[in-house]
């Protein structure tokens, strides 16, 4: 019976076990992990190698077309940010355009004495020494020469010269234009003359007045060429000398006239040329 036992199939079964039993046990106890780390590391160092080789030589043969690919994405991009950033510019001077407009319709309600025509600036003159402005409404709209121009803010100028689809305004900078004024608090007429250098100054105040800084101007209505109480400016400085009749002064205007878009013509209103009667 123990002959049949110990026969060599079952001895070299039982040699199996142990050894196998054996090696489970030194690898749960870690004395065979020196072991398999030698043994593998020369294929993980061979793995990593190939590895880093494929990638080098993928992106060879890929590179190129990646780099085509973004640069054409890249001007794609670029483009849409163009036409984007163009789109905002438009849609920031049309809001800017339409608030000007509607600002010009809310002084028209609040002054139905006067009847008007919006019209938009399209030309300004080069020379320093001439203060107009060319506005895209003309005779075809019913403006005349001499109409008054105004803004929301105030006295802009007359119209000098119309065709049939444009007008020139004589704006109250030019030289040659005098506007008579009064003064509010101080109650007495005054003439604001333009100047080759776009100033504007007030004249003709006679000298026993005193004027303060801050007084504001506002059109008289005298000399037929714009109807009275349009806001006209502030007076910023005033200057009297001895033996003179009057006192002049120099006017902070109301209206911005180097950034003039948009303006209203007072059409209801003619002027009368009075400088034959004038003695």
């Amino acid at each position: 019976m123990i002959t049949k036992l110990f026969t060599p199939k079952n001895l070299r079964n039982l040699i199996i076990i142990l050894v196998v039993v054996g090696v489970l046990f030194l690898a749960i106890s870690g004395y065979l992990t020196p072991l398999f780390s030698f043994s593998v590391s020369p294929f993980i160092s061979a793995q990593s190698w190939l590895s880093q080789r494929y990638l080098a030589f993928n992106d060879f043969f890929n590179s190129p077309r990646d780099m085509a690919t973004l640069r054409a994405e890249n001007a794609r991009l670029e483009s849409e940010v163009a036409m984007l950033q163009s789109e905002v510019v438009a849609l920031q001077e049309n809001l800017a355009q339409s608030d000007i407009l509607y600002t010009l319709l809310d002084f028209a309600r609040t002054n139905p004495e006067h009847e008007y025509v919006a019209a938009t600036v399209i030309g300004r003159e080069i020379s320093p020494f001439l203060q107009y402005v060319i506005i895209d409404k003309g005779s075809n709209d019913g403006l005349r020469h001499g109409m008054p121009v105004v803004t929301q803010q105030g006295l802009v100028g007359r119209i000098d010269a119309l065709i049939s689809d444009a007008a020139r305004i004589q704006m109250i900078t030019d030289a040659n234009s005098t506007v008579n004024v009064k003064l509010q608090t101080a109650g007495v007429e005054g003439l604001v003359r333009g100047s080759v250098t776009g100033e504007i100054s007030l004249d003709m105040v006679p000298v026993d007045v005193e004027v303060q800084i801050g007084e504001i101007l506002m059109t008289s209505g005298l000399g037929g060429t714009y109807p009275p109480n349009i806001f006209v400016g502030q007076i910023f400085s005033m200057q009297s000398r001895q033996n003179v009749l009057f006192q002049t002064g120099s006017i902070q205007p109301v209206v911005d006239f180097s950034n003039l878009s948009a303006v209203l013509v007072i059409t209801n209103f003619d002027s009368v040329d009075i400088s034959p009667l004038v003695p």
